[in-house]
C-alpha cells in the first residue's frame, strides 16, 4: 500500500484505503519539468532586456543574477555559462521566426501574398520581443563553437525559405529576374532595421507596417515612367545617379 505525501493530489479511492495513485511528472526530452521550463524562459527574458541596455560584453554574471533575483548556482542550473544565455536568447527568437514562417507557408498564396505575410510575421516578431532582437542582431557575434554553427544553419535556413518566395515569383512571371540573395539581404534589412526605430519610441502597427513593406518592396516608389528610366540607366551599366 502507497501511503501519502504531504501536498500529494488525493481522491475518493485513497481517502478510503490509503492507496495513493501513482502521479507522472510532465517533462521534456532532457527531463526537465514545466516548472523548470517555465522559469528559465522567465531569465532568458529577463536577461535580454540587460543585455539589450547593457551590451553583452558589458554585463557581468553578478548584473544577470540581481536582475533575475537569483544566486550564481542558480544561474547555472537553469542556463549553464553566460554564452549560453546569449545563445538561448538567440534560440528564443529562431523560434519565433521560424513558427511565423511555417504559418505563412500554410496559408499559402501568390508570391507577393506570401512574401507579405511572411514581413509581417517576422515585424510581429520584432514587436513583441525588442530586446531579444536587439540582442540578436547586435551580439551574434560572441557567439562560438556550436552556438555559433548552430546560429548560421538555423538563419540561413529562415533566408532559404524566404528565398524559395523570390524563386517562385520569378517562375511565376511576377517577379522579374534578379539575385535572389542580394533581394533577401534587402528584404531583410528593410523590415529588421525597425527594431532601432522601436526603441526610440516610435508608433506604427505591425499589420500597417508591413504593408508598406510589401508594397514598397514589391512595388516600388518610382512612377511608371521613372521605372523605365531606370532601366534604361541599369541597362548602360551606370549603377548610381551622377550630379554635375
Amino acid at each position: 500500500m502507497g501511503r501519502r505525501t504531504p501536498g500529494q493530489a488525493d481522491d475518493g479511492l485513497s481517502e478510503r484505503t490509503g492507496w495513493v495513485m501513482p502521479q507522472t511528472k510532465l517533462t521534456d526530452k532532457n527531463g526537465k519539468s514545466a516548472k523548470w521550463q517555465r522559469r528559465r524562459s522567465e531569465i532568458v527574458d529577463a536577461s535580454a532586456k540587460v543585455f539589450a541596455d547593457r551590451g553583452y560584453h558589458a554585463t557581468s554574471t553578478t548584473e544577470l543574477c540581481e536582475a533575475n533575483g537569483i544566486g550564481k548556482g542558480a544561474l547555472y542550473y537553469y542556463i549553464g555559462s553566460k554564452e549560453e544565455l546569449l545563445a538561448a536568447i538567440h534560440d528564443r527568437v529562431m523560434d519565433e521566426v521560424m513558427l511565423g514562417a511555417a504559418r505563412a507557408d500554410l496559408a499559402g498564396g501568390a508570391p507577393p501574398e506570401r512574401l507579405a505575410m511572411l514581413g509581417e510575421e517576422l515585424l510581429d516578431v520584432i514587436f513583441r520581443f525588442p530586446d531579444h532582437v536587439w540582442v540578436f542582431l547586435h551580439d551574434f557575434p560572441a557567439l562560438t563553437g556550436k552556438n555559433a554553427e548552430m546560429f548560421r544553419q538555423r538563419r540561413r535556413a529562415y533566408e532559404r525559405r524566404v528565398e524559395a518566395v523570390f524563386r517562385h515569383g520569378i517562375e511565376s512571371g511576377e517577379f522579374r529576374p534578379l539575385d535572389t540573395r542580394l533581394a533577401v539581404s534587402a528584404w531583410l534589412g528593410m523590415h529588421n532595421y525597425t527594431y532601432l526605430g522601436l526603441r526610440a519610441g516610435e508608433q506604427f502597427s505591425v499589420r500597417d507596417a508591413a504593408r508598406s513593406f510589401a508594397d514598397i518592396f514589391v512595388s516600388g516608389i518610382a512612377t511608371r515612367g521613372l521605372i523605365l528610366q531606370a532601366d534604361q540607366l541599369l541597362g548602360s551599366g551606370v549603377r548610381y545617379p551622377v550630379t554635375a
